[in-house]
């Protein structure tokens, strides 16, 4: 693959009081944050060792945005043009200056106002639909808003409700083109109708969330019986271990912010 067409992935340093994290389904637990910081290095090597660019934002890691490393929840990067989002916490909006600002080198920027909340993490692009769940981060100022924006570009938006989880990207994900890994418990597959699905095992709620890089699916390592559901569908499964960036209910989705480099200014 030619360094001209390698994707992008943006990423973010572990802060230091990622401990301090915000939760809303788990209970809080230490967080050992070297070790988080060794997993989300692995992480990022998982990334460029299957043909992404790699881009850290941000500098040194800022002990006043615990979340930071959750960058996918700061925008949604669509071909077109990126939108800089209004985070569900308070206390996640100063994360979100930083990634715009580095996502203009991409792509024009437009930004979420108030009241409008919303979590890239709630975001879900199949095609030309964005699917958004309607979470304890994203409201219905959000889709709205979104909805708006978007039309311009040809896109549709469906809101999704959601379950028991953080965000619509931890009930399910895309893994291949017309397929989609679902938590049946947290979301209605019914509301993925036409896609091919590919369910969790019950044994792990909180598999649904891959990451989906060209050919090859990112899985974490905790939740094997689901990757051999992935691979037994002839797909390529890398798995990394995330457990503690789990612990601030951080998934494989949150910890990047993919850029298609076909569509760069």
């Amino acid at each position: 693959m030619s360094s001209s067409s390698l994707p992008i992935a943006l990423t973010r340093a572990v802060s230091p009081a990622l401990a301090a994290c915000e939760l809303t389904h788990l209970r809080r637990e230490p967080i050992d944050v070297a070790r988080a910081t060794a997993q989300h290095a692995a992480y990022e090597r998982c990334l460029a060792d299957l043909g992404c660019e790699v881009i850290r934002v941000g500098g040194t890691p800022d002990a006043g945005l615990p979340d930071s490393v959750f960058i996918e929840d700061t925008a949604v990067v669509l071909d077109e043009v990126a939108i800089a989002l209004r985070p569900g916490a308070a206390s996640r909006r100063g994360e979100v200056a930083a990634v715009a600002a580095a996502l203009a080198a991409f792509r024009e920027v437009i930004h979420l106002e108030a009241p409008a909340t919303m979590d890239g993490g709630d975001v879900l692009r199949l095609g030309r639909r964005l699917y958004v769940g309607l979470s304890t981060r994203t409201n219905a100022h959000g889709i709205d808003r979104l909805r708006a924006l978007v039309a311009a570009f040809g896109y549709e938006v469906c809101a999704v409700p959601i379950a028991g989880c953080l965000h619509l990207k931890s009930a399910v994900t895309e893994i291949g083109d017309g397929l989609v890994l679902v938590d049946p418990g947290a979301v209605d597959p019914a509301a993925f109708e036409g896609m091919d699905r590919i369910e969790i095992d019950p044994s792990e709620p909180a598999a649904a969330n891959a990451l989906r890089v060209g050919a090859t699916v990112v899985m974490p390592a905790a939740h094997e019986r689901t990757a051999e559901r992935v691979s037994g569908r002839g797909l390529e499964v890398r798995m990394v271990d995330v457990s503690e960036l789990a612990r601030a209910e951080g998934g494989l989705t949150c910890c990047s912010l993919m850029v298609s480099r076909g569509h760069v200014q």
